[in-house]
């Protein structure tokens, strides 16, 4: 799996406070397994809902 060393920040127009960076690629890759696995795990809906999470994630993420 590649991995995307620098971080993006984000700019936004009109705000001087300082942004956290944006999340790589390979970080939402990374997420979205996570939440795949808890949702696994917890069959309450909190781990359906991890798994609609992951799912939603995983639509926007590049091919």
């Amino acid at each position: 799996m590649e991995r995307d060393e620098q971080a993006v920040t984000g700019d936004y127009p009109g705000e001087g406070d300082a942004r956290l960076p944006l999340l790589t690629a390979a970080e939402v890759r990374d997420a979205v397994g996570y939440l795949q696995l808890l949702e696994t795990l917890d069959v309450t809906p909190r781990g359906q809902a991890a798994g609609q999470l992951a799912a939603d994630l995983a639509r926007r993420l590049p091919a």
